[in-house]
């Protein structure tokens, strides 16, 4: 292992392959990534929630791929990624980009970037059996016949960092109504603490956590038990200095 910060090692395999959005924050930072508590109140957080659980107008959430060498062809596929995909109302988009704008100066100085443009906000619903591979924001992993990832495809290098965004909250316990969920943690693959053990975030409802979008913060959902998981996610163009 490889240490990136004061606290978190990550996997030698990672660091060691040619990556081409190879982006990395000040090594002397507790951790590689930046968290956000109460981003957005809990009363809020409970009406985009509640908004996405009493909506009909979900998409299956698809995955990236490559055509051509440059053309994105996003699919759908069940096996790799099942969630479903809402558009955000117009007045919730404009209180977190509102929110959002209060914190970009502190955003890109953790960074060490000017954010430029942004996705639109997607709001994600994991029902119970819900759940997304590991996989890189900005990249496909090459795999041998054995299935192992052996490199990575840049397929959206415009991508630099990603910002999610939780409305409902974690618990150990079985969620006991549609603000809170149990499994469904956030799991980098190739992080570690100082122990050994994976870095897995258990979100809260109002916390946000940003990462820089490359394999070295490769992630991914595990599998939904019980409750609703519902975040916003945005994935940011920046200038690198």
């Amino acid at each position: 292992m490889v240490q990136i910060s004061e606290n978190i090692f990550c996997d030698e395999f990672v660091i060691n392959t040619p990556i081409e959005n190879r982006l990395l924050p000040n090594p002397y930072y507790d951790y590689p990534y930046m968290i956000i508590r109460g981003f957005m109140d809990e009363s809020l957080c409970r009406e985009i929630t509640d908004s996405i659980y009493e909506s009909s107008n979900a998409a299956k959430a698809m995955v990236k791929s490559m055509l051509m060498g440059s053309v994105l062809d996003p699919t759908v596929n069940e096996e790799i990624r099942k969630t479903n995909i809402y558009d955000l109302p117009d007045l919730y988009c404009g209180i977190y980009q509102s929110l959002f704008a209060e914190h970009q100066g502190a955003i890109e100085r953790f960074f060490n970037l000017s954010l430029t443009l942004a996705t639109k906000v997607q709001a994600l619903e994991y029902e119970p059996g819900a759940f997304y591979i590991k996989h890189a924001d900005d990249s496909n992993d090459l795999v041998d016949k054995e299935g192992n990832c052996v490199g990575f495809n840049c397929v959206a290098p415009q991508r630099k960092l990603t910002s999610v965004l939780f409305t409902t909250s974690h618990t150990q316990e079985d969620a006991a109504d549609h603000y809170s969920f149990s499994g469904g943690e956030l799991l980098f693959n190739y992080l570690y603490e100082s122990d050994g053990s994976g870095v897995i975030y258990h979100p809260q409802a109002g916390d946000m956590i940003l990462f820089f979008s490359n394999p070295v913060f490769s992630h991914e959902v595990r599998e939904v038990l019980s409750g609703y998981r519902v975040s916003l996610v945005q994935w940011h163009n920046a200038i690198v200095s």
